[in-house]
């Protein structure tokens, strides 16, 4: 149902089609709205949920959102994948940082695992940013192994192996009109 209240997304949707879909290409669920990131947060059912803010910032396509992926490679993986893009997805992005990121400064791109509702790590843009993707990927799959139960990998090698990654840069993505 169409919300008149919603905030419109800041970029050209079409433009950064491709960062969704590299990002939902390796399992991913997006969560569009404040009650979808709910319906996926809001479970205590012990198991671990992988939050990944998605972003046009050169950091995300240069490490976040290769190094997220090759980290799903891991052979113990989340048991939930969801993902929410910051400047696009914006009630959804504003209700997940306010109900359950609050103690947390915002920052693009952002990972997060979650068990019944609350963080148990985070690696925000700052210790995103300057590290190559195989660094974040090796810093998630020690997480991984440390805390979680999913079977991975989250998609078959053979299919992982045909991702393109989408390696543009917000100054060069047009703002939505």
């Amino acid at each position: 149902m169409f919300n008149i209240n919603q905030k419109p997304p800041i970029y050209d949707p079409i433009a950064v089609q491709p960062m969704r879909d590299e990002i939902t290409f390796v399992g991913f669920k997006e969560a569009l709205t404040p009650q979808m990131v709910e319906d996926y947060l809001g479970k205590k059912n012990d198991e671990t949920t992988l939050v990944f803010i998605n972003s046009v910032c050169g950091c995300s396509a240069g490490s976040a959102r290769p190094g997220v992926s090759e980290a799903l490679q891991n052979s113990i993986v989340p048991n939930n994948l969801i993902t929410v893009f910051a400047g696009q997805d914006r009630d959804a992005v504003d209700y997940l940082r306010e109900k359950y990121l609050a103690d947390v400064p915002p920052s693009s791109p952002f990972i997060a695992l979650f068990k019944n509702g609350s963080p148990i790590f985070i690696m925000p843009r700052y210790k995103i940013e300057g590290k190559f993707p195989e660094e974040i990927a090796d810093e998630l799959k020690t997480v991984f192994n440390n805390t979680c139960n999913g079977v991975g990998p989250s998609i078959p090698k053979e299919k992982y192996e045909q991702l393109i990654h989408a390696k543009m840069c917000g100054s060069k993505i047009p703002l939505n009109n």
